[in-house]
């Protein structure tokens, strides 16, 4: 059944922020997330690409170790756009064996995001890794 108010994704990360108006700006301007839904003045669903997150109001926030990955086109460009909106990037731009080209960089809220483009098809078996599908 189709629900208008909840993103159609199957996984919907929460985040929470101290500041919810300023996450949801910076979010949008630093990594061209658009915004789906205010709810009240407590939380936000924005939409990434094809999926959602949901960005709530919760006070201060203390990192958790955990990462978000979100896969982009022109990850170089949009290092840009994250460093100029005040990104910090924990890693530039980097090609990986496993055919991906990342960045990894922290919001304004100390949460982690990893950027992802493809650049090759590679077979797993060639950098280690074993598909189970």
């Amino acid at each position: 059944m189709m629900n208008r108010s909840i993103p159609p994704s199957d996984v919907i990360p929460v985040l929470v922020y101290g500041d919810l108006r300023e996450a949801v700006e910076w979010l949008c301007r630093s990594f061209g997330f658009t915004e789906r839904l205010r709810i009240f003045d407590h939380r936000v669903q924005l939409n990434v690409g094809s999926g959602h997150l949901v960005v709530s109001d919760g006070g201060p926030v203390v990192s958790s170790g955990h990462s978000i990955m979100v896969r982009v086109e022109n990850i170089d460009g949009h290092c840009k756009r994250a460093t100029d909106c005040g990104a910090r990037i924990v890693n530039s731009p980097t090609d990986y064996p496993y055919g991906e080209r990342q960045y990894t960089a922290e919001d304004l809220g100390g949460h982690r995001w990893i950027f992802s483009e493809s650049i090759a098809d590679v077979d797993p078996a060639e950098w280690g890794g074993v598909l189970v599908e």
